[in-house]
């Protein structure tokens, strides 16, 4: 054996090159049998491989993210459609000019939905700049699900101060791609929503939940199942937004109706201030 040879040397480096090199040269892929299994792509896409893609989704974004130090995390949910407060007023300022009067109450919605954005901004500063006070080990990093609106306002928040913060896309068919605001090699794009959703849990200290549609539901009532049944540890649960969700989700009509218990009430906490919401997930740990 080579002196210089290791014997836990990868030779997939090796394989990946000889593929490049072979297309460089002006070769053929050949038929579909002679391609190298993984960089066939549509042996890759069939349904027969599924289970494989289900394992790269997963491996991906976890040797990823372990690389850059990130195990710990506050996930912040919430609607995709809410603009900046400087990018509604401009959208209102148009509407009005038109004189389109549909354009103008879309506009007027903007405008009063856009303190959300705001706020998530203010929230993910202040888990940030606590975070660069800390020694890499004892960091919580923002992550949102990378698209626009709230998830751009916390990845925005972040970026703010400089921090590292994760974002974790997904391919739809209206295409949707990481905001500019996440950190370019903490941006990760899915396929799969139960991917995608289980790496939001797997570093999950804190979710805190802004007003949102169906694809914020679903997020939100996966992780207070998964802390209810103990399949997930218990973390904080934040609400942001009471009114909204007071008027979206009249949790006392479970507990009256005996579907939960009275203590899984407990479970998550209503604020409208983005101070008291990093005050509870402080106070839960103890920081």
């Amino acid at each position: 054996m080579d002196a210089n040879t290791q014997l836990n040397e990868s030779r997939l480096a090796d394989a990946w090159a000889e593929l490049q090199n072979h297309a460089a040269n002006g070769n053929p892929l050949h038929a579909d049998a002679y391609r190298l299994a993984f960089a066939d792509p549509e042996f890759l896409f069939r349904r027969e491989t599924r289970g494989i893609r289900f394992q790269l989704e997963m491996l991906k974004p976890d040797l990823g993210q372990a690389a850059q130090g990130i195990e710990s995390t506050v996930v912040v949910y919430g609607s995709a459609r809410f603009v900046a407060p400087d990018e509604a007023a401009e959208l209102l300022a148009a509407a009005e000019a038109a004189g389109d009067e549909a354009a103008i109450a879309k506009a007027r919605l903007a405008v009063r939905n856009a303190r959300y954005y705001d706020l998530a901004r203010q929230f993910a500063r202040l888990v940030a700049e606590h975070s660069e006070r800390n020694a890499p080990a004892d960091r919580i990093y923002v992550c949102t699900g990378g698209g626009p609106g709230i998830m751009e306002a916390a990845n925005r928040g972040a970026h703010d101060v400089g921090a590292l913060n994760v974002g974790l896309n997904i391919a739809l068919p209206h295409e949707q791609s990481g905001n500019r605001f996440i950190s370019p090699s903490l941006c990760y794009k899915f396929h799969y929503f139960a991917l995608r959703k289980m790496h939001f849990m797997m570093r999950a200290k804190a979710l805190v939940a802004f007003p949102g549609g169906f694809g914020t539901l679903d997020e939100l009532f996966e992780v207070l199942t998964l802390v209810q049944t103990g399949k997930a540890k218990p973390v904080p649960i934040v609400l942001f937004g009471t009114d909204y969700w007071k008027r979206l989700v009249n949790f006392d009509v479970l507990v009256e109706e005996g579907t939960i218990s009275p203590q899984d009430l407990k479970l998550f906490h209503y604020t409208d201030d983005p101070q008291e919401a990093w005050d509870l997930i402080k106070a839960f740990y103890k920081i």
